[in-house]
């Protein structure tokens, strides 16, 4: 019975999340999406009956954490307003909390399914935001010659902007299709780029963008500059290439010592709970869980500070 009230619960929790969300994408217009009016945008606006994630996002869109979460999920290319994120999280927090205590009776089991559930969508969104941010300097080389080839045919930087977001894939397509539909609604250019660059954290972009404002104010051959630029991109990506080929061992060294003792911490509580348990009813065993997460950390830190070297 105990199985099958656990699945009917994540039954009834994925049911939750996948009805907030359906309902939150089937509420969009033809109009809006047009406009590119984002979700937290519509959200802040949002007058008359709303859900729930709307009243929060609407609370926590204005302040700094909301804020701050709204970029976030902007840059990662996820459709969630920051209500729904949250709502999310605290689902995940209750839900993986609830299996645990209800399988395993115990309250340490029981306070880790909770941090999991409480860390694990904001690991998700800082993968997806890396993975994104590495997909789109991938592809920025080979989107600057496509824009330098353009513009010597005689294309304005408009004209070479929609080439790229007709031909290239995405997510630099995407970007580069938001930057024209924004100018086409009566953005500036210099304003759609620097939105761009919000989204997209990129030094090389950054570099192609200031070369296209100062193109702009006094003139030059863009085509050339923009040339340059894309030759210093592909020499950067291919010497971050060879130091990552020979940096990965000490990468994949750091990464396995720093889990090592909290894997083997779990495993040892889930085989002897009685052994690891003394560690939580002394204040002596406080203290050697605070060190040893001290220690865990310090030493990951620097390892990654060694084999991260800056191009």
């Amino acid at each position: 019975m105990t199985w099958v009230f656990v699945i009917g619960l994540l039954i009834a929790i994925g049911a939750v999340v996948g009805g907030i969300i359906y309902s939150r994408r089937s509420s969009k217009s033809l109009i809006e999406e047009r406009l590119g009016i984002t979700d937290a945008e519509k959200a802040a606006k949002t007058t008359g009956t709303t859900t729930l994630t709307d009243t929060l996002n609407r609370a926590l869109a204005s302040r700094g954490v909301g804020a701050n979460l709204a970029t976030q999920l902007a840059r990662a290319n996820l459709k969630f307003t920051v209500g729904e994120f949250m709502a999310l999280t605290v689902i995940l927090v209750i839900g993986f909390g609830a299996a645990a205590f209800i399988l395993r009776r115990d309250l340490i089991i029981t306070a880790i399914a909770c941090l999991v559930g409480f860390f694990g969508p904001w690991v998700y969104v800082s993968l997806m935001r890396g993975r994104r941010l590495k997909a789109f300097n991938d592809q920025l080389s080979d989107t600057i010659n496509l824009m330098v080839n353009g513009i010597r045919a005689g294309y304005s930087v408009m004209q070479a902007m929609e080439a790229v977001a007709e031909e290239m894939g995405p997510p630099i397509s995407v970007e580069f299709g938001r930057v024209v539909r924004e100018v086409q609604l009566g953005i500036t250019l210099e304003q759609a780029l620097d939105n761009m660059l919000r989204r997209i954290t990129s030094d090389d972009l950054d570099m192609m963008i200031t070369a296209i404002k100062v193109q702009r104010e006094v003139g030059g051959n863009l085509a050339e500059v923009l040339d340059s630029i894309s030759y210093t991109i592909r020499e950067r990506v291919r010497i971050k290439g060879e130091i990552q080929a020979l940096t990965s061992y000490g990468r994949g060294a750091g990464n396995l010592l720093s889990a090592l003792p909290v894997i083997l911490s779990v495993i040892i509580y889930l085989i002897s709970p009685d052994f690891m348990s003394q560690l939580f009813s002394d204040p002596c065993g406080w203290i050697m869980i605070g060190l040893s997460i001290l220690g865990i950390i310090a030493g990951y830190l620097i390892i990654r500070k060694i084999v991260n070297i800056d191009v």
